[in-house]
């Protein structure tokens, strides 16, 4: 496998896991919101991955990436409380409360970081081989 595909390949992992990071990041922001509504009340969010297959012209040479395919609401339930002098409870006294649970969040978060650490790693490992084959070339 070419040293540049090494490149493309972390470059997709990266990408990928910042999207991971950002959405990590939404959910912890909104896991304390709190709504009158279960349709207005914020859901947890997940990034999905698939492994991208790509054939140079036809070749049996491929490389694997991470595509995002998209982000997908949490089907967990929201937790309601009974709070009816609560400024933001409905007409029955109930509040709404996130599905985000923080612990599974801070775990996530550390996973991309170490994930997106290890691509950063491998693509400055690439470029050192490159570089170092380049110098090879001029003595």
């Amino acid at each position: 496998m070419s040293l540049l595909k090494v490149l493309d390949i972390s470059g997709t992992g990266m990408s990928a896991q910042s999207v991971r990071l950002n959405t990590t990041a939404s959910n912890l922001a909104n896991a304390n919101n709190v709504s009158s509504n279960l349709e207005k009340t914020y859901k947890s969010r997940q990034p999905v991955f698939a492994a991208e297959l790509n054939r140079a012209r036809g070749g049996l040479d491929s490389s694997v990436g991470v595509k995002v395919l998209g982000i997908v609401e949490s089907t967990a339930e929201l937790k309601n409380e009974y709070a009816p002098n609560h400024p933001k409870a409905d007409k029955d006294g109930f509040i709404y409360h996130s599905n985000v649970n923080v612990m599974e969040e801070m775990a996530n978060m550390i996973s991309a970081s170490r994930s997106y650490q290890t691509n950063v790693q491998i693509a400055d490992a690439a470029k050192q081989m490159l570089s170092r084959t380049l110098q090879m070339g001029k003595g």
